[in-house]
């Protein structure tokens, strides 16, 4: 038994570039004793870590789950009960579909200490790397962020209500579900609303198709654009085309 006060912090890493990682998500993986990483977790990263801490992958890779949830609630106490302060590194935000909350109740209900540390949700920052805003005057005065497959591996239910908004709609999640939500959108009359699929945003091997709702599964098998990736429909998808546009006139104008 530790005599360090057993302690969980959950951490969201980001949406996957190294540098979108907090100042506070550094500091604290510095004074971790334990470390429970995800598969979207960038292992660059890690070596922020604290070099005595002890580092577990806990992640899930091509289907292939290394511990079930179950597993990581009883590791996350044991580790803390031998070891004293465990950080469960999770990718994106981990109060936006990331079981964070569901893994801090656990702890405190087992004794922890808990605290979070927010990170930047991919929900906002991927599409922002693309030069899509979320809302934009004129465009968008609101958005939805939902996920696109519920723990009963249904499409949610959410989907059809956000299509009959004027919002955004993100799509964490839903690639398997791409030809149930188009379906939904075009029963709305929405068959050349913009969208675009951004693969692995925010990193080296980041891949984007355009697209409307009737044409967008084309897109995609074009495109070869697989998981992890988010969906993004809308209008404001236009600003990323506009700004490229300005840019090209402003290089040619210099030329």
């Amino acid at each position: 038994m530790s005599l360090k006060t057993p302690k969980l912090t959950v951490v969201g890493a980001g949406p996957g570039d190294i540098d979108l990682i907090t100042v506070k998500a550094i500091k604290v993986l510095k004074t971790a004793d334990v470390v429970l990483y995800d598969a979207l977790v960038n292992e660059e990263l890690l070596d922020y870590i604290n070099p005595e801490a002890e580092q577990i992958f806990v992640g899930k890779r091509r289907g292939c789950y290394r511990y079930q949830q179950e597993q990581i609630n009883e590791l996350i106490v044991e580790r803390a009960k031998t070891s004293g302060h465990v950080v469960r590194l999770k990718g994106g935000d981990s109060f936006i579909f990331g079981r964070g909350a569901e893994e801090m109740e656990y702890a405190a209900n087992n004794g922890l200490e808990t605290a979070i540390v927010p990170g930047i949700s991919s929900s906002l920052a991927v599409p922002a790397y693309q030069n899509i805003p979320l809302t934009k005057r004129g465009s968008s005065e609101s958005f939805w962020v939902i996920t696109g497959t519920t723990k009963e591996h249904k499409i949610s239910s959410d989907v059809e209500l956000a299509a009959k908004s004027n919002a955004t709609v993100v799509v964490l999640m839903g690639m398997s579900k791409l030809p149930q939500i188009v379906k939904l959108f075009q029963a709305e009359g929405k068959n050349n609303l913009p969208v675009a699929i951004i693969q692995e945003g925010t990193t080296v091997n980041e891949k984007i198709g355009i697209g409307t709702v009737d044409t967008i599964e084309n897109v995609v098998a074009e495109n070869e654009l697989r998981n992890p990736a988010i969906i993004v429909l809308g209008n404001v998808v236009k600003h990323r085309q506009a700004i490229l546009d300005i840019q090209q006139e402003y290089a040619s104008d210099i030329k």
